[in-house]
Formats: structure tokens, C-alpha cells, sequence
């Protein structure tokens, strides 16, 4: 509106007033150069102004004043002028601070009552007058100030929208990012699941195998014996791949879904006696509870992996595991009489993938793990884990 809008009034009233004009053409002329003078006026004042426009007060004011004396000089010259008179109104919007506005407004309302209608002589003439101008200033200026309001708020609701759309578009990008961050996290644990469940079974069982064939090749002279390392070689791998395949689904390890932990840690203990040759004594103690299923996982595969380390290392002659069951915690306890190791130092077949994923096992139930040793003194190897019933948590993925 104010870029057209003066142009548009000052078109208007040229015309007008050129039409009414008389058959002198020489106010006409001098009516026409000094409109020209105000369309110049108006664009090098107004439309040239570099934007945001509102960041140039007092060029602004300057280009408003202006407007006024031309408009006047017009009107004193033709009174349709008026209609040109009016951009003032418009004009004066544009300046700030707000009381400069109602100043502008003001000084335009008196200007357009007094140049149409001449100064009041009577005290009835002046109250019109007055009324007049007051009116017209109160009812524009609030107009301003309004819309000007308005403006601003409908100006901060799209910056603030803006900032929603790029505030959306980072969570986005954020939201991805950790997504490719879970994704690849669920990779490694996976990959780590299966190392551990791997070791734990496959390793261990052609380690076994290995051992009972070994076994049967020393006894070829004993059918007997020799058959019997055949058939627990047998038995083993079979053994061996079931727990491979019930890993690979993520499903329960065998002996804990036919039996409980404490049974299972018997059976483990005594199939291990029966191929090591070292006698494994199993104590429980404690009020018994059927514990969360991957703790009990967790113990079990803690048990496998501590008796499979004393028959490689620990030349021991005989092994005790104990199953505490107290408030709220379950230790398993595994001690052998073997030569033990320095802890500070242990020897590289000591400190291998097995006492890793022994302590990575424990750590993800919340657990701890604790190896206490020393050269010709035996090992003991401690879990201590929260007890956590079956039904107070569902199993978490092995």
C-alpha cells in the first residue's frame, strides 16, 4: 500500500484536478510541475529507500515532512489536493517510535481539515474542528498500533515456526543418526552374543572331543576304554552342536530348560568329572528361587568356562562349586587346588577370550567377577550377580 499508494492518490487528484482546472492553462502547468516535483519526491524519498525501510527513521521523517509541504502547496493550489493529502495518513505508519506515528497523523489531520476547510472563526467551527481532528487522529493511530501489533506477533509466530521447522528437521537427522547408532550397536552385541555363545559351546566341545579321542588313541590296546572315549566323543559333539544351533536361535542352553539351575550345575559338574577325571563336588546353599532367565544363563555359562579353564591350566585334583542364594544377591563360587597363576601377571592361556566373556557375561547382568590366585595356592573365581526372580523382569536376550 505504501509503495503504490502515493503514486495512486497523487494520480487521482492530478487528474481531477486538471479537469476542473479553468481555461488559463497556466495553473494548470503550475499545478502539473509541482505534482511531478511530489511523484519525484516520492520515489527518490520513499521507493529508492534501502529496506527494511523501517531501519531508516530519519530519512524517513525527512521524506514524510516532505510529503506534507508538497501536498499542501498542492492543495493551496487546487483542493482536490486533498485526496494526495491522505498518503500522510499512510505515511505517517511507517515512522517510530509510536508517538512520532500519532505526531505524524496528527500534523496530516490538521493539515487536511485546515487547507479544505479553513481556519475556524466561530466557537462552533472550532469544537467541529477539534472533534474532527481528534477523532481522526485517535481512530488511525490505534489502527497503526494495532496492525503494527499484529505484524509483530504473526512475524515472531513464523520465526518461531521457522525455527520448529529447523529445530524438526535437526531431530530428524538426530533421530537417524541414533537409529544407525542402535542398529550398528544391536550388530556388535550380537556379534558378542555369539562369540561368547560359540566359545561356550563349540569351542568347548571340540576342545572335549579332542581330549576323548586323544584318549582313545592311547588306549588302543584297551577296546573297552578306547570305546568309552569314542562314545563321549560322540556325545559331545552331539551336545555341542544342539548348543550351537539353541544359541544361534537365542533359546534357552538345554540343561536349564529341562532342569533347574542347581540340578543343571550338578549335571555340568558331572560330565566334566567324568571327561577330566578330577572330582567336581556341587553345594547349594541358601532358600532356592527359580532366578531370571538370563541369570541363570549367565551362571551356568560362568560355571562352563571356569571348569573348562581348570582342566586346561590349572592340573588340579579336585574342584568345589558353590551356589550361595542370599536376599538379594547369588554368588557362585569355583575353587580348584591347581597351581593358580599371579593375578597381576597372569600367564597369556589365563587371560585369554574365556576370562573376558566370563566378566562381559557378568557385567551385563549387573554382576561382578572377582579371580583370586596365586602361584601354587589354586584359583578361586567368584560371580556375584542380583537375585532376580523369573517373573520380576522378562528374560533379556542373551
Amino acid at each position: 500500500m505504501l509503495s503504490l499508494g502515493g503514486y495512486v492518490l497523487l494520480a487521482i487528484a492530478t487528474i481531477l484536478a486538471l479537469l476542473a482546472g479553468g481555461p488559463d492553462p497556466r495553473p494548470s502547468a503550475t499545478t502539473l510541475a509541482v505534482a511531478v516535483a511530489a511523484a519525484a519526491w516520492l520515489y527518490v524519498g520513499y521507493t529508492r529507500l534501502p529496506r527494511p525501510r523501517a531501519d531508516h527513521q530519519a530519512r524517513l521523517v525527512g521524506f514524510f515532512v516532505g510529503v506534507l509541504v508538497l501536498a499542501s502547496a498542492l492543495m493551496l493550489l487546487q483542493p482536490l489536493f486533498f485526496i494526495f493529502m491522505i498518503s500522510g495518513f499512510f505515511y505517517a505508519t511507517a515512522l517510530r517510535p509510536y508517538p512520532v506515528t500519532v505526531a505524524g497523523i496528527a500534523v496530516t489531520s490538521i493539515l487536511v481539515n485546515t487547507l479544505l476547510t479553513g481556519v475556524p472563526v466561530t466557537p462552533t467551527a472550532w469544537t467541529y474542528y477539534l472533534v474532527i481532528i481528534v477523532i481522526q487522529t485517535a481512530v488511525i493511530s490505534a489502527g497503526t498500533i494495532i496492525a503494527a501489533k499484529v505484524s509483530e506477533q504473526n512475524e515472531q509466530r513464523r520465526e518461531t515456526v521457522v525455527r520448529l521447522e529447523q529445530a524438526l528437521a535437526e531431530n530428524a537427522g538426530l533421530h537417524a543418526q541414533l537409529l544407525t547408532q542402535a542398529r550398528e550397536a544391536g550388530v556388535l552385541e550380537e556379534r558378542q552374543r555369539l562369540a561368547r555363545e560359540i566359545h561356550d559351546t563349540i569351542a568347548q566341545g571340540l576342545t572335549g572331543v579332542i581330549t576323548q579321542l586323544g584318549a582313545a588313541r592311547q588306549s588302543h590296546d584297551r577296546p573297552d576304554e578306547r570305546d568309552r572315549h569314542l562314545a563321549n566323543a560322540e556325545r559331545i559333539a552331539r551336545e555341542s552342536l544342539t548348543e550351537a544351533r539353541r544359541s544361534v536361535e537365542g533359546s534357552m542352553p538345554g540343561p536349564l530348560e529341562a532342569a533347574t539351575l542347581p540340578d543343571a550345575l550338578r549335571e555340568l559338574a558331572r560330565d566334566w568329572s567324568e571327561r577330566s577325571g578330577v572330582p567336581a563336588q556341587v553345594t547349594i546353599t541358601g532358600d532356592r528361587i527359580r532366578l531370571d532367565p538370563e541369570i541363570e544363563v549367565t551362571l551356568l555359562r560362568t560355571a562352563q568356562e571356569a571348569l573348562a579353564n581348570v582342566a586346561k591350566h590349572a592340573r588340579a585334583s579336585r574342584v568345589n562349586l558353590t551356589l550361595s542364594f542370599m536376599d538379594d544377591v547369588v554368588t557362585l563360587d569355583v575353587r580348584d587346588d591347581g597351581i593358580g597363576f599371579d593375578v597381576d601377571r597372569p600367564p597369556p592361556t589365563t587371560g585369554g577370550f574365556g576370562l573376558h566373556g566370563m566378566r562381559q557375561r557378568v557385567a551385563r547382568v549387573a554382576g561382578s567377577l572377582e579371580v583370586e590366585s596365586e602361584p601354587d595356592g589354586g584359583t578361586a573365581i567368584s560371580a556375584r550377580v542380583p537375585a532376580i526372580p523369573s517373573d520380576a523382569a522378562p528374560a533379556a536376550t542373551r
